[in-house]
């Protein structure tokens, strides 16, 4: 993508590096390069403008959630990994996540009211099991 202009800035870099921009992760003085090449390029304008529009949606939609903190610094760490260059582990940061907390709560034998292991539980399992309870409850 490039508008045929000559910039100090090449489209590609720009674009390679869009969301450091956008999350102000940059620089200050690759921030201004960034804005100096954005104000004159139009296709990269109309893409920052189209990143920027998501951006603000999935925070619109999204941006309530609370995001446990251990999750938050296993992303943060395969970020690192990913931008030092350095191989990430195949499994998801999420199923990472999932696998410690099941491991945390097997080493302090957590259990559902109903006795069984709460870690062994998929959350949908978990979902039912807990629905089953209130509807059994509300039925004494």
């Amino acid at each position: 993508m490039s508008c045929g202009e000559p910039h100090d800035k090449e489209c590609s870099e720009v674009l390679d590096h869009l969301y450091e921009y956008l999350d102000r992760e940059m620089p200050e003085g690759e921030c201004e390069k960034f804005q100096v090449h954005i104000d004159e390029c139009s296709p990269c304008l109309e893409k920052y403008g189209l990143e920027q529009a998501v951006k603000k949606l999935v925070k619109r939609c999204c941006g309530h959630d609370d995001v446990p903190s251990d999750l938050r610094s296993k992303v943060m760490g395969r970020i690192d990994l990913i931008r030092a260059g350095e191989t990430v582990p195949e499994v998801s940061v999420l199923d990472q996540a999932r696998q410690d907390a099941a491991r945390n709560d097997d080493s302090t034998g957590a259990r559902d009211a109903d006795g069984t292991d709460a870690a062994a539980a998929s959350p949908a399992e978990a979902a039912e099991s807990a629905d089953a309870r209130t509807e059994a409850a509300r039925a004494e």
